[in-house]
């Protein structure tokens, strides 16, 4: 979740970087273009590595690019829902695919079931469960082949409680949550790491609205127990950490990066 008007204090860290932890790896990153994306594409190609930023909208990316003229950044304006541009993405990594951060995600709008929408539903689902299943099968044959590989999924404080969000996002995070266990259990032995970071309240660009009066009134009040948000990089800390070899013992992990909402 990133809707920050019910805590508007943005929780301070100090970033410290580790640099070349990443060097010689070529990681993807989508969503690249504003948010957790951003923050986790910046904090890669800092420390060393040669990123894959990926984004439906090009002024994000350069943005990107700009900020960090000396760092290796390869950036592809594609949408993960389609194939040809899962393909863009890979081709742009090339060979050798060391990391994805699944981070690209698009919120509801806070409705119960019986007020559900087709088009809301597939959308949500298309962009969160698609996009995320689509880029995981297309880089894990290169990392099998190499015998290593660090996938993060970015899943949400809604694949772990209903009281976080509407149906559609609240079951799409579920079932990230549930394609990035089946993953590592299915590929852990071909030394492929396959976790995902569950996110509280994020100050990033993604939003939310409150098209239900029941919604409203529910989410709401489940609110008023929210942690403080923090900025965009606290989350990238967490990608970054799961991706590296530091967390070479975690696999099939959902982790909790939400200042302990998941433990209220």
């Amino acid at each position: 979740m990133s809707d920050s008007q019910h805590t508007p204090q943005i929780a301070e860290w100090d970033e410290v970087i580790t640099s070349g932890r990443f060097d010689g790896a070529v990681l993807i990153v989508t969503g690249a273009g504003s948010g957790i994306g951003r923050a986790t594409a910046s904090r890669l190609a800092r420390e060393g590595g040669r990123v894959v930023a990926v984004d439906v909208s090009a002024t994000g990316l350069e943005e990107l690019a700009a900020e960090l003229p000396d760092a290796k950044i390869t950036t592809v304006v594609a949408d993960i829902t389609d194939d040809a541009g899962v393909a863009a993405i890979v081709e742009a990594a090339g060979e050798r695919i060391d990391g994805l951060a699944n981070i690209a995600g698009i919120m509801d709008d806070m409705t119960p079931v019986d007020e559900m929408s087709l088009d809301l539903w597939s959308r949500v689902f298309s962009v969160n469960v698609d996009g995320t299943m689509k880029l995981m099968r297309a880089v894990i044959p290169s990392m099998r082949r190499a015998g290593a590989g660090s996938i993060v999924n970015v899943a949400s404080e809604a694949a772990l409680r209903g009281s976080a969000a509407g149906a559609a996002y609240t079951a799409s995070k579920h079932a990230v949550a549930g394609l990035t266990k089946s993953s590592a259990f299915m590929y852990g032995p071909s030394g492929l790491r396959i976790n995902a970071v569950a996110p509280g309240p994020v100050a990033t660009g993604i939003g939310s609205t409150f098209a239900s009066e029941l919604g409203a009134e529910r989410v709401q009040r489940a609110m008023a127990v929210l942690p403080q948000v923090v900025r965009a990089d606290a989350l990238a800390a967490s990608i970054t950490f799961l991706l590296s070899d530091d967390a070479v013992n975690i696999n099939g992990a959902i982790l909790p990066s939400d200042g302990g909402w998941s433990a209220a």
